[in-house]
């Protein structure tokens, strides 16, 4: 009998840390095992090439501690390398299963919009891949998606920088840039894991009529979902509800800052890719 594991959770650094949160609110009974590759964060300014290859190398660490089911919780991780691993490197691991947070979204985000406008904040990395525009479409065929990169959004959240003048600023202007291309837009995903720590500030930046949409609980509804139809993947996830933190830096930055994207106390491993 094939032994059971965690379900693996990956983001490049903190950010995913919401995705995970909103998932074990959802499905507590579960084991969890995240990863974050707070080394070599952030991946939103870097190639395609090496976002594939240092995703490619946390999956296969996930691989190797048991796990059966990873998901991408990094947006600019599902943007640039999940097709890839799922077509190049899953055939060979016919047991395993990568899935991302992109896909979900885009398949719910549609239903927030009256006017069909909606604007999606991103990293540069995400922004460029044009996946939320693409995938939305593909389920909303008649939205118009506005994008918009936001470069210094993720360095502020992770230097805890949330509550300043500096994060007020570019908030603002990121806002005031995304408004300008249509004054239509009447929603706005939060197309990165670290912007519902900005969410407030977001939210007071946007006219009053629009509607802030939040990955968190979207994908937690869709991994559930996911796992009532894929009862062979289920199978192979333990449920003792544990929670078990690794970083590939230091672990005592991870558990002091990602207690901040948590809500909880976490006491973090050192992991090696």
């Amino acid at each position: 009998m094939e032994k059971k594991g965690a379900i693996g959770v990956f983001d490049s650094g903190f950010g995913g840390l919401t995705i995970l949160k909103a998932i074990v609110e959802e499905l507590p009974e579960y084991d969890y095992l995240y990863l974050g590759d707070n080394a070599r964060a952030p991946y939103g300014n870097r190639s395609y090439e090496t976002v594939y290859q240092y995703t490619l190398q946390a999956v296969n660490w996930f691989f190797e501690q048991g796990c059966s089911l990873v998901i991408l919780a990094c947006n600019t991780a599902s943007a640039k390398a999940l097709r890839s691993i799922q077509q190049e490197h899953l055939p060979s691991n016919q047991n395993k299963r990568v899935l991302g947070v992109i896909r979900p979204t885009a398949e719910i985000v549609g239903k927030f919009s009256k006017s069909g406008n909606i604007g999606v904040l991103g990293t540069v990395g995400t922004i460029n891949s044009d996946s939320y525009k693409i995938e939305i479409n593909k389920f909303f065929p008649e939205t118009t998606v506005y994008q918009q990169a936001c470069p210094m959004l993720v360095p502020i959240v992770e230097n805890g920088e949330t509550e300043t003048a500096g994060a007020d600023f570019f908030v603002k202007e990121y806002i005031q840039q995304l408004m300008a291309q249509s004054a239509a837009i009447d929603t706005v995903l939060l197309g990165c894991t670290h912007y519902p720590l900005l969410a407030n500030k977001i939210k007071a930046a946007l006219p009053d009529n629009v509607t802030v949409v939040d990955q968190g609980k979207i994908v937690a509804a869709s991994l559930k979902d996911y796992l009532n139809r894929h009862i062979e993947i289920e199978a192979k996830c333990s449920k003792n509800a544990s929670r078990v933190f690794y970083t590939t830096d230091n672990t005592e930055t991870f558990n002091q800052l990602g207690k901040r994207f948590y809500g909880e106390q976490i006491n973090a491993s050192k992991a090696v890719l």
